[in-house]
């Protein structure tokens, strides 16, 4: 590949060059999934001989926050500088919000010299479930949410205006929610995702109603790999242990330049999707 790098807008028609890279670095992504992501973001590609070969995407939450995602080089031009034009571009696009991501540790490096800080790790638990029999009885599948009720609860939780995210989640999967005297007090989200059942978000007010949305999720949907992930600071960990979905580690970043002191939440994200 010796033809000079264009970077241009990331389209529908650049989908099957996009699961190639994820597929090159064994993400779990199917085609359907970079869609989704596709279609609530803006980003870009980098193309090399007619052949994407880098990219990256930026989900604007509201005016305030933008989460940077997808970014992912070929193997072979790594080293290059494409990773840093690529995050260039998709922070230009932010438009000074304040920035968010999700880093692996190999692109960590990268993101600190752009002024990311680590504000935290999130823990990624994934496996086959086991047998799952106690459930509350607050809790059920909902096949039309409230979705003002979800995305209030949402913004609530993450500070952040996430409703084309939560659509598209709710367009994707089945939504279970927890309520007292008829009101939505909390609700998890369960989707196919990558060939396995991923759990997420899961929000509501304390960990107590956390596990009972995901006890409720597991036992309704016993077969199959789930993967769900959760802020270290969370912890319902020994809840996911204990149904045979195992823990790995992954990093998260914030921008540092800003950050605000985050304030304790009436309502918490307890497992990110």
């Amino acid at each position: 590949m010796t033809a000079e790098i264009e970077i241009i807008p990331f389209m529908p028609e650049h989908l099957d060059g996009a699961l190639r890279l994820s597929e090159q670095v064994n993400w779990p992504h199917r085609k359907e999934d970079w869609a989704l992501m596709l279609d609530i973001s803006e980003g870009v590609v980098a193309i090399n001989d007619g052949q994407v070969v880098g990219t990256a995407l930026t989900t604007l939450f509201g005016s305030d926050v933008a989460t940077s995602n997808m970014i992912i080089v070929e193997q072979e031009m790594q080293g290059r500088g494409l990773g840093r034009q690529l995050m260039d571009e998709i922070l230009s696009t932010a438009m000074g919000r304040e920035s968010r991501l999700v880093a692996t540790d190999i692109g960590l490096p990268l993101y600190t010299k752009l002024g990311f800080e680590v504000t935290g790790r999130v823990t990624q638990h994934q496996g086959n479930m086991g047998i799952v029999s106690t459930m509350d009885d607050r809790c059920e599948w909902d096949d039309a949410p409230d979705f003002d009720a979800l995305c209030a609860l949402d913004r609530a939780a993450c500070g952040m205006d996430r409703h084309r995210l939560i659509q598209a989640l709710i367009d994707a999967g089945k939504v279970a929610v927890i309520r007292e005297r008829g009101t939505i007090i909390g609700f998890a989200i369960l989707r196919d995702f990558g060939g396995r059942q991923v759990v997420g978000p899961v929000i509501c007010d304390d960990i107590e109603t956390a596990k009972s949305l995901l006890t409720f999720v597991f036992a309704s949907r016993t077969e199959g790999f789930y993967a769900c992930r959760y802020p270290r600071r969370v912890r319902p960990l020994s809840l996911a242990d204990r149904h045979g979905i195992g823990a790995c580690w992954k990093t998260c970043a914030h921008d540092v330049e800003s950050t605000p002191d985050e304030p304790r939440r009436v309502c918490q994200n307890f497992c990110v999707g």
